[in-house]
């Protein structure tokens, strides 16, 4: 089980299931949205994610056609992006979890746009765009 927040306390849920391989994303919407070189993001099951105070608080930006953003109202903190074509995943903002996640980042995506300010210096595989052709960064 895992549980977050927002920044602020007014969003909390609860995750009862596994995270899915964390990506570091450097497009520039993620860039843009985090106001940082890159996210860092887990696929996980929608079924199993579960808020548990200010559900209300979350609003979602359309940020392309089909793809939604969620944060918080209050404080702006980035909680989950969802697209309609993957109904059933939610990738996670790793930065709001609670506990240690127990895992490594898996993979860096998008790397073809990202910032020339900052350089990867890890061995982690790195994808042009990114390695799944439904991938709903």
């Amino acid at each position: 089980m895992y549980t977050g927040q927002c920044l602020c306390g007014e969003i909390k849920f609860e995750y009862d299931g596994p995270l899915g391989p964390i990506a570091l994303c450097h497009c520039s919407q993620c860039r843009r949205a985090h106001g940082s070189a890159f996210s860092a993001s887990a696929p996980v099951q929608k079924v199993r994610f579960h808020f548990t105070r200010g559900e209300d608080k979350v609003t979602e930006f359309e940020s392309r056609p089909g793809k939604y953003r969620a944060f918080c109202s209050c404080c702006g903190s980035q909680l989950y992006s969802r697209v309609d074509a993957i109904p059933g995943i939610l990738r996670l903002r790793i930065g709001v979890l609670d506990e240690p996640v127990g895992k490594k980042a898996a993979q860096h995506v998008y790397v073809g746009s990202k910032s020339d300010w900052f350089d990867i210096t890890d061995d982690l595989p790195q994808f042009e765009k990114t390695e799944r052709t439904n991938d709903p960064h």
